[in-house]
C-alpha cells in the first residue's frame, strides 16, 4: 500500500492542476446560474478529453521522451505553434490562478486586505518553493494538499444537502450569447487545458528520474487516481453551487476579492458559521495547488521548447522562465486586477479553443511511428480519440460561428 501511494504523484500534480478555477469559480457558477443543468457537459468534456490526457504520461513512460520532444519529431512548426500558443496563455492563465487564491487568502487569512499585496506574496512563496524544492517538493506537498482538498470539499458537499429543496435534473444547452460562452469556458478547462498533458508527460520523466522501477502501468494508474478525482470533485462543486446558490438570485462579482468574499460567505449563511474554516481551506487548498503547479508546468514546458528550439542558452532555463511568469503576474495584477471574471473567462475560452490543436497531435504522436507499438493505444482508444477530436473540434466551430454571427 505505502509502495502504491509511493508511485503516485504526476497523476496528483494533474489533479492539483485541474481541480481549480474550473472547479472552485466555473462549477460552482454552473450550478448556481443552471442548478444540475450543466452536468452532461461535465461528463462530456472528461469522457471526451480523457485519452488526450493520457497520452502524456503514456508517451513519456514508453519512449522517455516528452510529449514536446514528439511534437518536434512531428515537424518543427507543430512545436513553434505550441510555443506560440503557451507564450500567449500563460500570463493570462496564472494570473486568473493567482488573483482567485489571494481571494481566498484575503478572507481566510485577514492579515490584510490588499489583494495585491497577496498575489505578490503567493507568487514569491510559490516561486521560492519551486526553486528550491523544484520537483522533489512539489510531489511530496501535493499528496497532503489533494488529500486535504477532496476530504474538505466531499464533508462540505454532504452538509450542503438540502433535503427540503427541490432538485431538477433537466439538462439543459444555453441559448443566449452570454450563457453559450460560459458553456464554452466551462468546457474549456474542465477537468483542465489540454496543454496539461504537456506538463504531465514532463512530470512523469521527472518521477521516472526518482523511481526507476516505475512502470507504464504504474503511471496510467496514478494517472487514472487523479483524473476520477478531477470528476468527483468537479460533481461536488456543481452540487454545492446548486444546493447553495442556485435560484437565490445572487451573481457573482468579477472583482477577485469580492468574488471570493462572496463564494465563502453564502457557503456559511446556508452551511453555518462554524463551516467557514472547512470551506476556506477547501477553496485555497483548491487554488493554492493549482497556483503552484501551473508556476512550475508552464516554465518547465517553455524551458523545454526553448531547448529542443535551440534558442540561446539563458532563454532554455527554467529559472529563467519561472521569474518571467512571476514577474509577468505580478506586472498584470497591478492593471487588470478588477477584471477577474474577464481574465478567467479569455483563459478558460482560449484552452477549449486551442484544445483540437493538442488532441490532434497527441493522437497523431501515440498512434504513428514515434510510439513503440507495444505501447500504441488500443483500437477502442483510437475509435475514442477520434470522436473526442469530433466532439472538441465541432464545438469550437459552432462557438466561433456564434461570433460571427
Amino acid at each position: 500500500m505505502i509502495k502504491s501511494i509511493q508511485k503516485l504523484g504526476p497523476g496528483l500534480l494533474f489533479a492539483g492542476t485541474a481541480i481549480g478555477v474550473s472547479h472552485l469559480v466555473q462549477s460552482t457558477r454552473a450550478g448556481a446560474d443552471f442548478g444540475f443543468g450543466l452536468l452532461w457537459a461535465l461528463l462530456l468534456v472528461n469522457f471526451f478529453k480523457y485519452p488526450f490526457f493520457q497520452f502524456g504520461p503514456r508517451f513519456a513512460l514508453a519512449t522517455g521522451e516528452s510529449l514536446l520532444s514528439g511534437y518536434a519529431k512531428l515537424g518543427k512548426a507543430v512545436i513553434v505553434t505550441y510555443f506560440i500558443l503557451s507564450l500567449a496563455t500563460m500570463f493570462t492563465i496564472q494570473t486568473a490562478v493567482t488573483i482567485v487564491t489571494a481571494g481566498i487568502a484575503v478572507e481566510l487569512f485577514g492579515i490584510s486586505k490588499n489583494i495585491v499585496y497577496w498575489g505578490i506574496a503567493i507568487t514569491f512563496i510559490c516561486s521560492s518553493m519551486l526553486l528550491f524544492g523544484r520537483y522533489g517538493l512539489l510531489d511530496r506537498g501535493m499528496k497532503i494538499i489533494i488529500l486535504v482538498l477532496s476530504v474538505s470539499t466531499i464533508i462540505a458537499a454532504f452538509l450542503a444537502f438540502d433535503q427540503s429543496k427541490e432538485i431538477y435534473w433537466t439538462q439543459v444547452l444555453p441559448s443566449s450569447t452570454t450563457g453559450f460562452a460560459f458553456l464554452i469556458a466551462f468546457m474549456g478547462w474542465m477537468p483542465g487545458p489540454l496543454d496539461i498533458s504537456v506538463w504531465h508527460s514532463l512530470w512523469s520523466l521527472e518521477k521516472k528520474k526518482r523511481m526507476k522501477n516505475l512502470t507504464l502501468n504504474n503511471s496510467l494508474f496514478d494517472f487514472n487516481v487523479g483524473f476520477i478525482t478531477t470528476i468527483v470533485l468537479g460533481i461536488c462543486f456543481v452540487f454545492l453551487g446548486t444546493m447553495v446558490m442556485y435560484g437565490t438570485g445572487n451573481s457573482f462579482s468579477s472583482s477577485g476579492g469580492a468574488f471570493a468574499k462572496q463564494l465563502i460567505a453564502l457557503y456559511t449563511t446556508t452551511l453555518g458559521n462554524g463551516t467557514y474554516l472547512l470551506i476556506g481551506i477547501a477553496a485555497f487548498a483548491t487554488m493554492f495547488s493549482t497556483t503552484l503547479t501551473t508556476l512550475d508546468a508552464s516554465p518547465r514546458a517553455m524551458a523545454k521548447t526553448a531547448e529542443i528550439l535551440q534558442l540561446p542558452k539563458a532563454i532554455s532555463s527554467y529559472f529563467f522562465w519561472i521569474i518571467v511568469l512571476a514577474l509577468g503576474t505580478i506586472a498584470i495584477f497591478f492593471f487588470l486586477l478588477s477584471n477577474m471574471g474577464t481574465l478567467v473567462q479569455v483563459a478558460t475560452i482560449l484552452s477549449f479553443l486551442t484544445a483540437p490543436f493538442y488532441g490532434l497531435m497527441n493522437y497523431l504522436l501515440v498512434s504513428g511511428k514515434h510510439m513503440p507499438k507495444k505501447h500504441q493505444p488500443n483500437k477502442m482508444m483510437r475509435v475514442w480519440s477520434i470522436f473526442g477530436l469530433v466532439f472538441l473540434t465541432g464545438f469550437t466551430i459552432w462557438y466561433l460561428s456564434t461570433l460571427v454571427i
